[in-house]
């Protein structure tokens, strides 16, 4: 199968939802209505959807908060998410990878299980939501992780989760109820990753993990855009400088992914900022429908050969696909 631009097409950040996750958050994840029967679904809905827009493999991942629900002490459930999703992927590897879920309420258990899904399971990778229990991924106590990830040489992709409550009454309160999106993909998902994105730079990580690998969609959250104000702000050209290298962490640390954000210009600064090797394309399906990014992708204002390592060849690369 092809797009008609007779490429392949790897997408990765496409979500489900598991039933466990579903019964642990009371209902709470995933969304509503047709969105989260699409979640649901891991067989002919999906894969017809799929085929309709050329996209041949979508890498799984857990839609917020998957594994990062669970307690502590609630390990079983948390490696059962992940052996079911194995399960899909064996029965379907033509078509389907993954990105483990982890239990970072326990941050020593949720490295040990990145390191089953990737040796055991054949996992790419992990994705991690928002913050747990009030945290950023970047806390101390979530280093084991990234140390793991480093030693497998595998990501770890860190996606948006809803704001803290307390940035939700300061910020947000008003227009909540007139604006619910405001607090997810409308502004406060952004908000967030691009905040753990500059924690993440900000926070030593990079000097004791320095191989280590970050995934942020969306475009980067918008810090393609802001990568030069940032630089500058903490990077030595400014009074207040602290000297973190900003460019050089964001540049050799990060990848970003077309994911709901299907924009020429937010594209062509992307590749402008990191270069074209950086980009991996994904929809957010199904929060995204598949095929206004496959279409997009087809009139991109770059070459044949960027625009093959954007729907394939940087994810094959960075992946081992």
């Amino acid at each position: 199968m092809a797009s008609r631009t007779g490429s392949q097409i790897i997408a990765i950040e496409e979500h489900y939802l598991d039933a466990d996750v579903a019964e642990k958050t009371q209902g709470r994840a995933g969304g509503r209505g047709e969105t989260r029967d699409r979640l649901a679904d891991l067989g002919e809905w999906r894969l017809r959807e799929m085929d309709e827009a050329g996209i041949d493999i979508q890498v799984l991942s857990h839609c917020p908060p998957g594994a990062q629900a669970f307690d502590p002490d609630e390990l079983d459930r948390a490696r059962a998410v992940n052996d079911r999703l194995a399960q899909t992927v064996k029965a379907k590897p033509d078509r389907f990878a993954a990105f483990a879920s982890l239990p970072l309420r326990n941050p020593a258990a949720a490295a040990d299980e990145l390191q089953r899904c990737v040796g055991e399971l054949g996992f790419k990778g992990a994705m991690v939501h928002g913050l747990t229990d009030g945290k950023f991924i970047d806390d101390r106590s979530f280093w084991p992780v990234f140390e793991r990830a480093q030693s497998l040489d595998v990501p770890i992709y860190v996606h948006p989760g809803r704001p803290h409550p307390a940035v939700i009454e300061a910020y947000y309160k008003d227009y909540v109820e007139k604006f619910p999106s405001i607090l997810s993909a409308g502004w406060g998902f952004t908000v967030e990753t691009a905040t753990a994105g500059v924690r993440l730079m900000l926070s030593g990580v990079f000097d004791k993990c320095p191989d280590v690998k970050i995934i942020l969609g969306h475009m980067g959250e918008g810090l393609p855009f802001l990568l030069w104000r940032l630089d500058m702000a903490f990077g030595g050209m400014h009074p207040d400088a602290a000297t973190v290298p900003i460019r050089e962490h964001f540049c050799k640390h990060f990848w970003i992914t077309t994911s709901g954000n299907f924009s020429n210009p937010a594209l062509l600064c992307s590749v402008m900022e990191m270069g074209v090797d950086r980009i991996l394309f994904s929809v957010d399906w199904p929060y995204v429908m598949n095929r206004p990014g496959s279409e997009w992708m087809e009139g991109v204002p770059l070459s044949a050969e960027d625009r093959e390592k954007i729907l394939n060849g940087n994810a094959k690369r960075l992946l081992k696909m």
